[in-house]
């Protein structure tokens, strides 16, 4: 085979793709197992994505219309790669492939085989290999289908040209459908008559139930993914407003909706249904700012409070002034406390107002946190990015993982929902103790107190997502024994020499682009560091993707903390208004310093290494 490129093609730097692999086998392909051989003729799009991981749902959606445009010629293969050993079950990422409308082929890679062998650092990254079976670029983060499309582009035509292109239908077999009354229910709400509104997500519909919490009264939208008056995509929170409407979060569509229970009528109150980028408004009139997958939202201290689980930040929609605002988080991913402009999150994902008290549910660090009125952010429970499991007791060594939700009870204490570990949970600060209240539920998301609060004999009806139901509980006097378990996330340690470290972010702007200068630099680059005390020097913020770090004596391991943003435009002076796209991506790269280790670390945003590929 002449592996040259043509004469009129771009030049490519190229590596031979490594097979895929994984010991959970093929989803979506009706049983069948696929080489790269068997896909030699098309492009291939790798996407290594992980189904707690909201920057790897957004580039699921960022994907759809590229998929369907190319679907004769590009074959999409999720790779899951878990970070949650929830996510390392089969049945789990079964789940997740419905939940989320997931029309491609997906490798289930439970213990990250492909992902060792592509040497991916980060979720999402999507790798492209030609139809010869070569890896011609990789991209991590969001924001890369338009740069995407652009190179399919040239790649259907260079391998046309070649007689290399094979056209045809791809593998993808859809899966049989399932009748069920809900499907993967995000959040509910108790109405003021005693029924139940649910976000019926994956159905794209509010569906209200009576309070039995099983019998359907009434569906809410069209049930298929849109942003129109009858239409949601992917909600997920919702909360009763002074004025008896309910707030929604309309996850996907990157907004904030109202649904009146008298009339039925559905309206947008918040976000414009694109994404908010770095760069993009963080206050202003609120059908005007872009918002970016708010999860949940909950009314308090006399505005409606949002988890922004897309950019790990809480925002506020006051409905009085019709305005939107960051109220708190810098969008750095992690956990941090103090006041609340200085604060860091991790894909906030539930909340609930308990008088002076903002109780947020974040998810990724497996915390519980909260706000108080003097917007101070706090930490109940939980450590960091990498740590999780379940284990009760003292809330300083409590272990959670990856929470969805959390409920206010009448005593003070709050109810989680602790989604991976399909638990209903208990923190109790007057005690700072941490306890089980049930055990062997299905990824419960959300929790909603039933009963007479005076009575002595509360219950709680818990959302069941992966089971399709709502599922009542009487909450139990004493908590539930059970066999403490704690995790690390398992990726394998950079292994890097002592002192010095040259960080490189590779990125390249697509064909036909160039970086946007006209306001200034049009990079970012911070780094930090867990523990802190791992970088001598080298952290902060700098608009130079490349940056010499320097790390201290006497610390062997821990994680770096790297995120990158890239902004390009049309390379074309004739275009009086380029278009511009946003490339971004966190890492959180571990590493052990060791003598002989390397002294680079190179990360790609977009493109490729030069200095690691080869012919």
């Amino acid at each position: 085979m002449n592996d040259a490129p043509a004469s009129n093609a771009p030049r490519r730097a190229r590596v031979r793709a490594p097979e895929l692999g994984g010991k959970g086998g093929w989803l979506n392909t009706g049983g069948k197992e696929y080489t790269l051989a068997d896909l030699r003729g098309r492009i291939v799009i790798l996407d290594f994505w992980t189904f707690c991981c909201v920057n790897c749902l957004h580039v699921l959606d960022e994907l759809r219309e590229l998929e369907e445009r190319h679907r004769d010629t590009v074959v999409i293969i999720g790779v899951h790669s878990p970070k949650f050993v929830h996510e390392a079950e089969h049945q789990a990422v079964v789940d997740a492939v419905e939940r989320y409308e997931v029309e491609h082929p997906v490798l289930d890679d439970p213990e990250l085989a492909t992902w060792k062998q592509y040497a991916v650092r980060a979720w999402p990254t999507l790798v492209v290999i030609d139809p010869e079976g070569y890896v011609v670029a990789q991209h991590a983060g969001e924001g890369h289908a338009h740069a995407i499309e652009t190179l399919v582009g040239e790649l259907e035509a260079e391998h046309e040209a070649k007689g290399t292109l094979r056209r045809g239908d791809g593998p993808y077999v859809p899966p049989e459908p399932v009748a069920t009354d809900l499907r993967f229910p995000g959040k509910a709400l108790r109405l003021p008559g005693g029924t139940f509104l649910v976000s019926d997500t994956t159905r794209h519909q509010l569906v209200e139930l009576a309070a039995d919490g099983e019998t359907v009264l009434r569906r809410i939208g069209s049930g298929e993914r849109g942003f129109g008056a009858d239409a949601f995509s992917e909600p997920q929170g919702l909360a009763l407003l002074p004025d008896g409407k309910v707030a929604v979060a309309d996850t996907v569509n990157h907004a904030i909706r109202t649904f009146d229970p008298e009339t039925g009528e559905v309206a947008t109150v918040a976000g414009t249904g694109k994404q908010w980028w770095q760069g993009s408004a963080t206050s202003g009139p609120a059908r005007e700012v872009d918002l970016s997958s708010p999860w949940d939202v909950a009314w308090w201290q006399d505005r409606l409070w949002i988890a922004m689980a897309g950019v790990h930040q809480l925002w506020t929609y006051d409905p009085a002034t019709e305005t939107v605002e960051a109220a708190a988080g810098t969008t750095n991913e992690g956990l941090v406390d103090g006041p609340a402009a200085e604060a860091w999150f991790a894909q906030p994902s539930g909340l609930a107002a308990a008088g002076d008290r903002l109780w947020v549910a974040d998810s990724e660090t497996s915390a519980v946190r909260w706000l108080d009125t003097d917007l101070v952010v706090h930490t109940a429970v939980g450590t960091g990015l990498f740590d999780f499991g379940h284990r009760d007791g003292d809330a300083a060594q409590a272990l959670l993982q990856h929470p969805l939700g959390v409920t206010a009870l009448p005593d003070g204490s709050v109810a989680v929902s602790d989604t991976y570990n399909h638990a209903l949970r208990r923190y109790d600060p007057a005690t700072g103790e941490v306890s089980t209240l049930a055990t062997d539920l299905r990824e419960p998301s959300d929790a909603v107190l039933v009963g007479d609060e005076g009575s002595g004999d509360p219950e709680i009806v818990v959302v069941e997502s992966a089971r399709h139901r709502l599922t009542r509980l009487r909450l139990p006097e004493e908590a539930v024994r059970v066999e403490s378990v704690a995790h690390r996330t398992q990726r394998a340690a950079t292994e890097v020499g002592p002192g010095k470290l040259r960080l490189d972010v590779i990125f390249q702007a697509p064909a036909g682009q160039k970086l946007d200068l006209r306001y200034g630099p049009s990079t970012r680059l911070l780094v930090s560091s867990t523990p802190p005390e791992l970088l001598a020097s080298g952290d902060g913020a700098d608009t130079d993707l490349a940056r010499d770090l320097v790390l201290a004596d006497g610390v062997t391991e821990g994680v770096l903390h790297v995120s990158a943003m890239a902004a390009s435009c049309d390379d074309d002076p004739a275009i009086e208004y380029p278009a511009c796209h946003v490339h971004q991506q966190d890492w959180g790269v571990p590493v052990r310093v060791v003598e002989g280790g390397t002294e680079r670390l190179a990360l790609v945003l977009a493109g490729m290494d030069e200095g690691a590929a080869q012919e």
